[in-house]
C-alpha cells in the first residue's frame, strides 16, 4: 500500500498493492500496523458506516467536534465519488482550504481524513456504496457542518449546481466564518 499525504497535513490518499489475474483480483483493504506506519500515529477505529447514493447527492461537510472529533477511512465500495476534506483546524496553516479526491471501485483509493476536517462526498456514477471507519462514536450534540458551497473554501465540485441533491439539513448548514469550531 502507498500512502500519499496531500497538501493538507496528516491527510492522505492510500493506493492499494491490487493482484489481478484471469480469476479477478485481490487486495489488502486494511491492515492496522501497516496503516499506523503509513501515516505516522496510532488511529484505532471503533465503528464502521456505510451509505448508498445516486447520481448528483452531496453529503457533508460534516465534522464531530472536542472530544467527539473523528477521523475518517473512506473508500467507495461500487460507483464513483468526489470526497472532499476541508481543514477546520485553527491553528493549522492550511485552515480553509480543501483537499479533493476521485474514489472508485475501479481505482480502488481510500482516503485517511485526521479529526479537525469537515468531510463530504459527491456521487458522480449512477450510484455508489460508501464505506467508512470512524476512531471515534459519532454523538449528536457534538456534530458540526460546513455549507457546501461556502465561497471562503470555494471547493470545484465540478457539477451543475441545479442538479445535486441535499438533504434539508445539510442546506442549511454555516459558512466558514460561522461553522461551530472543531475544539
Amino acid at each position: 500500500m502507498k500512502f500519499l499525504e496531500t497538501k493538507l497535513k496528516g491527510c492522505f490518499v492510500l493506493e492499494p498493492n491490487i493482484i489481478q489475474d484471469v480469476r479477478g483480483y485481490f487486495m489488502e483493504s486494511f491492515n492496522q500496523k501497516t496503516f499506523q506506519q503509513g501515516i505516522g500515529q496510532e488511529v484505532v477505529f471503533v465503528q464502521d458506516n456505510q451509505s448508498f447514493s445516486s447520481k448528483g447527492v452531496l453529503r457533508g461537510l460534516h465534522y464531530q467536534c472536542g472530544e467527539h472529533a473523528q477521523a475518517k477511512l473512506v473508500r467507495v465500495l461500487q460507483g464513483e465519488v468526489l470526497d472532499v476534506a476541508v481543514d477546520l483546524r485553527p491553528d493549522s496553516e492550511t485552515f480553509g482550504q480543501y483537499e479533493a479526491v476521485l474514489l472508485s471501485s475501479e481505482n480502488q483509493k481510500q482516503f485517511f481524513i485526521p479529526r479537525g476536517f469537515a468531510h463530504g462526498f459527491l456521487v458522480l456514477s449512477e450510484t455508489a456504496t460508501f464505506f467508512y471507519k470512524c476512531d471515534n462514536f459519532y454523538n449528536k450534540e457534538s456534530e458540526g457542518g460546513l455549507m457546501f458551497n461556502d465561497e471562503t473554501v470555494n471547493i470545484h465540485w465540478n457539477f451543475p449546481t441545479d442538479q445535486l441533491l441535499i438533504s434539508e439539513k445539510d442546506k442549511i448548514l454555516p459558512n466558514l466564518a460561522t461553522a461551530k469550531k472543531v475544539w
